[in-house]
């Protein structure tokens, strides 16, 4: 059986679609700190775009991830956002893309440079309170913005290369922790299977992934791990990153990768947190359940956001004064759905 659109986002899919292949020249973005579900979807929206005549760069709020640029198919493609040469590629769009948010914060310094061009929003997460408008195609119910990003190109009937299906694997692959989440649906599944049926090669996606890591991300980890904490009465652990450590081995948010599931996978915990000092002296929490706590809900409450089970946060320092914070509302957030259930 071929794949088909689902049917409650087709009408979604089909609008977001002409007003791509509409485009003579567009930028995309995603958000602060670019995962592989937004790199992913970028590289493979970007190729198809140019598949079909359609100039696209890629102007992101912070660097596109190094360990994701074997996605995108000219380097030159991914331009920085304190060029001027991105200014230029700004105004001279008449689209832009935002891809795996839709909220203004999330996508930073590129706001400016876009906000008077018509856009599009492709994304998978529930709508914040600081909605991007224009055209939309927004399904919480889709495991990763790459599924969506799938179906525009399936329903355009490509062209597909291989840049633009490992891109969608890379956004489903990583969104969906290795197919381990419950977003791994069967939907989910079938996409995948078309990209490999395609010639993407599972093994290889992994390894490039989750196979190879830097010597510094485990220096590093070493000494997160001597701050792990954990309070079983309210089903809460976190984990703080040391800025020396973290600026004396060079390290980038790519390096942290999977730490927060350290605190998640301890025994008896309900909410993991993961805190680091950005260079601009606010923290950065990183927020995951194990399924009682919306962990949306809870970085809404400090102007965050994401997912039900995976969401994040920017706070005020110093880090002292933001730990206790942000716990004791993890600790309440714990305890109110305890007495609820």
């Amino acid at each position: 059986m071929s794949y088909r659109t689902p049917s409650h986002r087709a009408a979604a899919v089909n609008q977001v679609r002409n007003a791509l292949l509409a485009a003579r020249k567009a930028v995309l973005t995603t958000h602060l700190n670019a995962d592989g579900d937004g790199a992913g979807s970028e590289a493979a929206l970007a190729a198809w775009l140019r598949a079909n005549g359609t100039e696209a760069w890629i102007i992101n709020p912070t660097t596109f991830p190094d360990s994701f640029r074997f996605l995108v198919e000219q380097q030159d493609w991914v331009v920085s956002a304190g060029s001027s040469r991105a200014r230029d590629l700004c105004d001279a769009a008449d689209l832009a893309i935002v891809v795996d948010t839709g909220e203004v914060p999330r996508i930073g310094r590129v706001q400016q440079m876009i906000r008077h061009l018509p856009t599009v929003v492709i994304d998978h997460h529930p709508i914040g309170d600081h909605s991007i408008g224009g055209t939309s195609l927004r399904d919480v119910s889709a495991c990763a913005t790459g599924e969506l990003v799938h179906d525009i190109i399936h329903e355009a009937n490509g062209p597909w290369t291989s840049y633009i299906d490992e891109g969608i694997y890379i956004a489903i692959l990583t969104d969906t922790g290795g197919f381990r989440f419950e977003n791994a649906t069967a939907g989910c599944h079938r996409v995948v299977s078309e990209v490999i049926g395609r010639g993407v090669e599972p093994e290889a996606m992994h390894e490039r992934v989750f196979g190879s890591a830097r010597i510094r991300r485990y220096h590093l980890m070493q000494h997160a791990l001597a701050s792990l904490e954990h309070d079983p009465a309210h089903g809460v652990s976190w984990m703080i990153v040391p800025k020396d450590r973290y600026e004396e081995v060079e390290a980038s948010s790519e390096d942290l990768e999977g730490f927060v599931d350290i605190p998640r996978s301890i025994e008896g915990t309900e909410v993991g947190l993961l805190f680091r000092l950005t260079t601009s002296g606010d923290v950065k929490i990183s927020f995951r359940s194990n399924g009682l706590v919306d962990v949306n809900l809870l970085a809404r409450s400090f102007k965050g956001g994401g997912h039900v089970k995976a969401s994040g946060a920017l706070v005020s320092g110093p880090m002292e004064e933001a730990v206790p914070r942000v716990v004791d509302a993890a600790r309440a957030a714990v305890d109110g759905m305890r007495t609820i259930a």
